[in-house]
């Protein structure tokens, strides 16, 4: 039996894919090892599709170095805006807007390091406010926070946050000095420990290899992530990573594949980026992935949130909540 067909079969019947196994399993040919990805999705997690969108709550002059970011104090781009925290209005009327089409999870991202205390306790309110008027599920991206204040946000009626893992435990330090892999894993324990859900992937094309990619969703899974974003590079001008290579469709293909086998039960979520490519990821919906990310992105322009309900629809999906 060939391998691609031995390791779909182990990844159905409950085994985990090992790092060798995954390694081995990425040089496969493309059309078998998306197919095989494809059924797994299927069997796991049929046709539903979790949809979420993000609200950028704060923007720019962030003190981290993410090599990678427009919002970034180190990198001179063209990302000139800059904002505080946002009102309650203006995070309630843009929840408004996307559940009326459709959107059954809303993102709340900040830069920065980490939200103040004060900054928590106000957001709290907009959390409140949206959970009351809309209804719509309400994930949170701010920083490394603590447990503390994850148990406040958790109270208010958030149900999920997201920390990006970025890449692997190697490779990290080539792309943010300014906090550590570890700072990343401390903050998602604590906010599982603070009874939330949690999201984390990364990004494709910083210059990492195909093991770090693996060692990264290895790592997620090990944490007991159920949501993993997949980000493709969309290398900004300023920043050190603007004369990076576009990904190609094949290679995100070939990655959210290999991340299927390697949590075969997760939302693989299409995240920034998936504008780059000319089907807007319907090759990756094809080959294993099952969420996305819709609308902008934080600096970045997306698909509308109506092209992607076509996209679905097409594709036999059905928007729904999917782990937590």
């Amino acid at each position: 039996m060939e391998l691609v067909d031995t390791l779909k079969r182990k990844a159905l019947n409950g085994g985990e894919i090992t790092r060798d196994e995954a390694i081995a399993l990425s040089s496969a040919p493309l059309g078998k090892l998306a197919a095989a990805a494809d059924e797994i999705r299927t069997k796991m997690c049929g046709n539903g599709f979790d949809i979420c969108t993000i609200i950028n709550g704060k923007c720019g002059k962030c003190s981290e170095d993410c090599k990678y970011c427009a919002q970034s104090a180190h990198y001179h781009t063209d990302c000139a805006e800059s904002y505080p925290l946002l009102s309650t209005d203006e995070i309630l009327n843009e929840a408004k807007y996307n559940a009326e089409r459709g959107v059954l999870r809303y993102s709340i991202v900040t830069s920065g390091k980490r939200l103040s205390d004060a900054e928590v306790n106000h957001v709290c309110e907009s959390i409140k406010a949206v959970r009351e008027k809309v209804g719509i599920e309400v994930c949170v991206s701010f920083g490394l926070l603590e447990e503390s204040a994850f148990r406040k946000i958790k109270e208010a009626g958030a149900s999920r946050v997201h920390c990006n893992l970025e890449t692997s435990e190697r490779y990290f330090p080539q792309i943010c000095t300014t906090h550590t892999y570890q700072d990343k894993i401390d903050t998602l324990k604590a906010a599982k420990r603070a009874g939330l859900s949690i999201c984390s992937g990364g990004i494709i094309g910083l210059g990492e290899t195909m093991a770090d990619r693996i060692d990264m969703a290895i790592q997620a899974r090990e944490l007991g992530v159920k949501s993993i974003p997949v980000n493709l590079l969309n290398p900004i001008p300023g920043t050190p990573y603007e004369n990076n290579p576009h990904i190609t469709a094949e290679e995100a293909m070939r990655c959210v594949a290999l991340f299927r086998f390697l949590i075969p039960d997760g939302s693989i979520r299409l995240a920034g980026g998936r504008g780059l490519l000319s089907d807007k990821g319907e090759g990756c919906f094809c080959s294993g992935a099952n969420a996305a990310i819709s609308g902008d992105m934080l600096t970045t322009s997306g698909i509308t949130i109506e092209t992607d309900m076509k996209i679905l629809s097409n594709l036999g999906y059905e928007p729904r909540l999917c782990n937590g």
